[in-house]
């Protein structure tokens, strides 16, 4: 039986899937960019680390000798969204080539665009009005389009935004930064809007539990976090569990704008300001149907989790 390949294994819900099949005793391929970064990432696990050269399909398929299943979830630059569907054709390509069997896809809320109803399902309209939503959606419809045609079993799982151990870009990275020394972090506002985050850990015990299940191909699912919560509670917890009052500087939209003339970053969070004011939270009724239970953190053991940090090398 062939193996599982993470493409993006350098990232933090690459790792923590490694761990997980680690801690199973599989033996699985780590792909990413930068070699030497996975050999550190994955030194003492049953990993075989390889190289993909992302700008062509070619050079991906060598490393997926011997690789049934694979695990997509690399990430790019925010203000780099055209790269999404380019990259996972990319990958689609080469999977084929190499006769991989089952492809996953780890996806966002983006292609469903503002949300319609107070909980969004699977049956919401796909209607991305962002750039990055209509990316984020052709990369979703090349993926079940594999599916479609045969080429070999596709899914997609939905994710919220996400927080956990290792964690380098996400909504609270600068609160989790900053928290710890008693130092004031960048808050997106309005931060008492209800908003819905979902810890790493949990997100990878579904991803495998999906793989297994055969019914889950051919389609997208959807999976939430423990219940809706303020960006701003979420912060206070992190700031107590630091023993530090909380200290914030709220941006705004309008401060978004005037930092993007200076930060691509904050410049492309400018289009994507509606997830803090008319958040998208998931309904993934059916996904628990279908898996049975579904693992939810609650916040606060995960934020003590995510401060805790989890130590690297990953773990055999």
């Amino acid at each position: 039986m062939g193996m599982t390949a993470i493409i993006g294994a350098s990232g933090a819900m690459g790792r923590e899937i490694g761990r997980r099949l680690a801690g199973r005793g599989e033996a699985f391929v780590a792909v990413g960019r930068d070699a030497g970064r996975l050999e550190r990432l994955f030194a003492g696990s049953p990993a075989q680390c390889r190289v993909w050269d992302t700008r062509s399909a070619e050079t991906l398929v060598p490393a997926l000798a011997d690789v049934d299943t694979i695990v997509y979830a690399i990430g790019v630059e925010y203000w780099k969204f055209e790269l999404h569907p380019l990259l996972v054709q990319r990958a689609l390509d080469a999977a084929r080539a190499a006769g991989v069997k089952r492809f996953m896809l780890i996806g966002t809320v983006y292609p469903y665009g503002r949300p319609q109803t107070a909980l969004v399902s699977e049956g919401h309209p796909r209607a991305p009005h962002t750039f990055k939503g209509r990316k984020r959606k052709e990369q979703e419809d090349l993926v079940l389009g594999a599916h479609r045609s045969g080429l070999f079993e596709t899914v997609v799982l939905r994710l919220p935004d996400l927080y956990g151990p290792g964690m380098e870009k996400s909504l609270m990275t600068d609160v989790f930064a900053n928290a710890p020394l008693g130092r004031s972090s960048a808050l997106l506002g309005p931060a008492d809007r209800p908003h819905e985050f979902a810890f790493i850990p949990d997100c990878a015990e579904v991803t495998l539990r999906l793989l297994d299940e055969p019914r889950g191909y051919g389609r997208f699912w959807n999976y939430a976090g423990p219940g809706s919560i303020t960006p701003r509670a979420f912060a206070d917890e992190i700031y107590r569990r630091c023993g530090a009052a909380p200290r914030y500087t709220i941006a705004t939209k309008g401060l978004l704008r005037l930092f993007g003339l200076f930060n691509p970053m904050m410049r492309e969070l400018v289009e994507m300001h509606y997830l803090v004011t008319e958040p998208v939270l998931l309904d993934d009724g059916k996904l628990r149907a279908l898996l049975g239970y579904l693992p939810k953190t609650p916040y606060a053991r995960g934020i003590a989790l995510t401060l805790a940090g989890t130590p690297e090398p990953v773990p055999a």
